[in-house]
Formats: structure tokens, sequence, C-alpha cells
């Protein structure tokens, strides 16, 4: 159920909140620079369906922006600092409650307080390490890999094996 559409004597405090996060980053030419918000929300809302009548499951409206190293030397890239997402993702979870933070691809769960690593657990050594002027380091597009070789069957897999995550992590906060 979306959180945002809900009047407010519909809002309960039994439910567990689900925030979906994304940054606002190029994809290359290939994707919409809100891929990352529009998976968290994808999988949130069949997270929710798919618990629908076990766990009162909340989808809180997007935060569509995060820490954008990756692709900070390509246009279209909006980044927000650390203490500035961790900040306002606290804020959120005070207010809320029991959160679940689904972020592609991380899954984090929060009970009000939260100690968020860096936004993306995946991100290479170069960025880590503060190198990232990828064009200067020889990428000239804003992906790796080969995106026309995916198939449709491969992102289905993908979306169910992300949802599968997020439930069994809803789960485990609802316990």
């Amino acid at each position: 159920m979306n959180f945002g559409e809900l009047a407010y004597p519909d809002v309960t405090t039994d439910a567990v909140h689900l925030l979906p996060l994304g940054a606002t980053e190029p994809h290359g030419p290939h994707a919409p620079l809100s891929t990352d918000t529009l998976i968290s929300v994808g999988i949130c809302d069949r997270a929710a369906e798919r618990l629908e009548g076990e766990i009162r499951v909340l989808v809180l409206p997007a935060v569509p922006y995060g820490v954008t190293r990756y692709g900070s030397t390509f246009p279209g890239a909006v980044s927000i600092g650390e203490e500035t997402l961790r900040s306002l993702v606290t804020e959120i979870a005070e207010t809320v409650g029991p959160l679940v933070l689904a972020d592609r691809p991380d899954l984090v769960h929060s009970d009000r307080m939260l100690a968020l690593e860096e936004r993306h657990v995946d991100m290479p050594a170069a960025i880590r390490a503060g190198q990232t002027n990828f064009v200067a380091m020889g990428m000239v597009q804003a992906y790796c890999g080969s995106p026309a070789e995916a198939s449709a069957e491969e992102g289905r897999q993908t979306f169910e094996t992300l949802t599968e995550m997020l439930v069994a992590l809803i789960r485990e906060v609802a316990a």
C-alpha cells in the first residue's frame, strides 16, 4: 500500500514501512536517470503486494537522490553527501517507526537509528579510493558491461530475486 496515497486516519502504527532509495544518475544512453529509483519502487511495490494479508506494509514516497560518485563525471548526476542522506533517512525512521530501506542493490533494516555504510557496497575500489573521474580513467559511457546482451528473462529473474530478498527482510523485521 502506498503511504503517500493514504488519508491520515488510515495510517496505522503496526506497519512495516519501506523506503525506496534511488539515485538520479546516468546509466548510459539506454536507461533513464531514475533507473535506481524505479527499481527500488518496483521491488517495494511487489514485496508489499506479496505480503498483503500477512504483514501490513506501507511503501513511503521514494527518495530519488543519493551519493552519486559513480556517475559524477557524466551529465545528469544529482548527488547529495553521505551525512545529508544519513540525516534524512534517520529522521524519516524516527518519524515512522520500523523501516526497511530498499536501495538497489542494498537492502538495509533500520529500527529508529541507522548506521548507513557507503550507499553502494559494490562500488569499485577506485571510487572508494576517491578516484571518481571515470572519463579520465578511460570510461566513455556512463555504464559498464553489455546491456544489449541482457534478456527480458534475466531482468525478470533479477527483479524476482530482489523482491524475495526484500520480503525475507520484511518478515525478519516484523517478527
